[in-house]
């Protein structure tokens, strides 16, 4: 069953068409991921997705309700969390106020209480780290703590934007393990990502977006050897 299903968008920057009639959907249980270079449109998607730009046309189901009008409140309240690219934390508080400001639509103490102790399970250096203002944690650190709070609202999918930007390869490589750890405990994901090659190696699916179109879109098995991707996005020639 379809978790999210994208019909049709389209979204303008002013007379700028950024995304052009695209249709995609994301089965629940899944890894998709939507690659691409600069300016493709991957980020304008997600954040029409998630409502934090405006479509001009096209229809988005989330959770089996069209939400294509909603405000971004409401479809977080349905189970839809953001980790936007740059992390976006909130610098001067300590990792756990950052961890609790995730759980804003958590009402049940206990249940906010468990799923704290699963995200330090999770990432232990925010244990570790947790009375320290977020914004003297590491870059790696903080997009580990950019994800954890966006599970604190315990999602049904979780949206992923550029998780691996300005990482070094040893932190790249723990957040990519780490989503893969969030998919097999039940969390679905959409994961915008220019680091092609560890986004295929996770996705179950993927599509390619090129100047606001899909120009392909397979298994992350059968894009990974695409010789059009191959050469595109992988930096590798016949």
């Amino acid at each position: 069953m379809s978790l999210l299903n994208v019909e049709n968008l389209e979204v303008s920057y002013g007379l700028i068409k950024a995304i052009k009639g695209i249709s995609f959907h994301v089965e629940e249980g899944e890894i998709v991921a939507l690659i691409g270079s600069n300016g493709a449109g991957k980020t304008t998607t997600m954040h029409a997705v998630s409502k934090l730009m405006e479509p001009d046309t096209g229809k988005i189901e989330f959770a089996g309700k069209d939400v294509t009008r909603y405000p971004a409140h409401k479809i977080v309240a349905l189970g839809m969390s953001q980790v936007p690219e740059g992390r976006r934390i909130f610098q001067q508080l300590k990792v756990r106020d950052n961890l609790t400001m995730g759980a804003f639509t958590r009402r049940n103490k206990s249940e906010f209480a468990r799923t704290l102790e699963e995200m330090y399970a999770l990432f232990p250096i925010l244990k570790e780290r947790e009375h320290q203002i977020a914004g003297t944690l590491s870059g790696g650190e903080q997009q580990m703590l950019a994800v954890a709070r966006a599970m604190m609202a315990h999602p049904k999918l979780l949206l992923l934007d550029e998780p691996s930007m300005g990482l070094s390869p040893l932190y790249v490589s723990q957040i990519f393990s780490m989503v893969g750890k969030i998919n097999e405990s039940g969390v679905t994901v959409l994961l915008v990502e220019q680091n092609a090659k560890q986004a295929l190696s996770i996705a179950h699916r993927a599509y390619v977006l090129e100047t606001g179109n899909i120009s392909l879109e397979g298994t992350g098995k059968e894009l990974l050897n695409n010789e059009r991707v191959k050469r595109a996005y992988l930096g590798e020639e016949n």
